[in-house]
């Protein structure tokens, strides 16, 4: 056994109904002066509440999925005018990934408070997109110094966005088992995040207001998060962030429809993912377990639902192939993800 594996530095602040008090406390042991607080429309409420103890002085709300880059360079340009010295993100992954952008260029702390299972805020990912076309990279200076989990903040998640955003949570999961920095502890991490993920979906779906429920979702989340981190993006992401930035399709529904489908493709050439998946999920196989799961909840299972299309998959198939890690334990070619393409689309399994 030899790996080389890295670790992120960052403080987490978990428990349930203690956001605002949280946040406080870390703004007051910072000594910071000029506090952005992000959040978008539908939560702008939401994010003054969590502020309402500490002085802001941007409140912003210009969020936009899949951060054009437009809306990141007024962001940018808000906070430099503004004096800014420190980003607080209060949403789902769009909203910490505005909050990435700012820190990119301005290098600025970020306290992460996320709404959803999104695990953004436990990566150094940042993501861009420019004329329909997303573009990654990795930067510790993204990485949020701070995130403060409270599960009363996702309550009033509807059950289908937690379901798409919890089985984001898993696809982290399940692509740390063969992504380029793949090793033995992203992986134990994973399984231990496809497992409290796959626990509490059916939960939250029979009672919303499960807050045990919720709190072993953002459990899940995050340790999803942290081993994505570590071993990077497979062939599941690197298939979503072109199909979302090239067509706009919604991030989380997205991962949804294409997991069952990358699954299937790559986990017979991959023993110890085989074993890890099928036992987390405490089935026969891999793609038996994830398919009980599917079927036990309310998930998007066709990209059609989110608004692709099939005269898009050649254009996608193109532009995915030149992404494909090499770590990927099968060969990928043009047509075999042409095939996976044509199977999400329509909401079925491969083979």
């Amino acid at each position: 056994m030899k790996f080389d594996h890295r670790t992120l530095p960052q403080r987490v602040r978990f428990g349930s109904a203690g956001a605002a008090a949280a946040l406080a406390a870390e703004v007051a042991e910072r000594g910071a002066q000029a506090v952005m607080v992000i959040g978008a429309p539908s939560e702008a409420e939401l994010a003054r509440s969590i502020a309402a103890g500490i002085e802001v002085a941007l409140l912003w709300d210009d969020v936009a999925p899949h951060v054009p880059i437009a809306h990141a360079e007024r962001a940018r340009a808000a906070a430099r005018d503004a004096g800014i010295d420190l980003v607080v993100s209060v949403g789902g992954g769009s909203t910490t990934g505005l909050a990435k952008a700012i820190a990119l260029t301005e290098r600025l702390p970020i306290v992460a408070v996320p709404t959803t299972y999104a695990g953004s805020e436990a990566t150094n990912v940042w993501g861009l997109t420019t004329d329909s076309r997303k573009t990654t990279g990795v930067d510790d200076v993204v990485l949020p110094a701070v995130v403060i989990y409270d599960a009363a903040l996702t309550l009033s998640l509807p059950v289908e966005l937690s379901v798409a955003s919890g089985l984001n949570a898993i696809a982290h999961c399940i692509d740390s088992m063969w992504a380029p920095n793949s090793d033995p502890l992203n992986r134990a991490l994973a399984e231990e995040g496809i497992r409290e993920v796959a626990a509490a979906l059916p939960a939250i779906v029979a009672d919303v207001g499960d807050v045990p429920a919720r709190e072993r979702m953002l459990y899940g989340a995050y340790v999803s998060a942290v081993a994505f981190a570590s071993a990077g993006s497979g062939l599941h992401h690197k298939i979503c962030h072109v199909l979302g930035g090239a067509y706009d399709l919604p991030h989380a529904q997205t991962h949804s429809a294409v997991l069952p489908q990358v699954l299937a493709f790559n986990v017979g050439a991959s023993a110890e993912a085989e074993e890890r998946i099928a036992r987390a999920l405490g089935a026969s196989s891999a793609v038996r377990g994830l398919d009980s799961l599917y079927a036990s909840i309310p998930a998007t299972r066709a990209l059609a639902d989110v608004g692709y299309r099939a005269e898009s998959i050649p254009e996608s198939a193109g532009l995915i192939l030149p992404l494909v890690p090499p770590s990927n334990p099968r060969p990928v070619h043009e047509r075999d993800l042409e095939g996976i393409l044509q199977a999400a689309l329509e909401g079925r399994r491969i083979g």
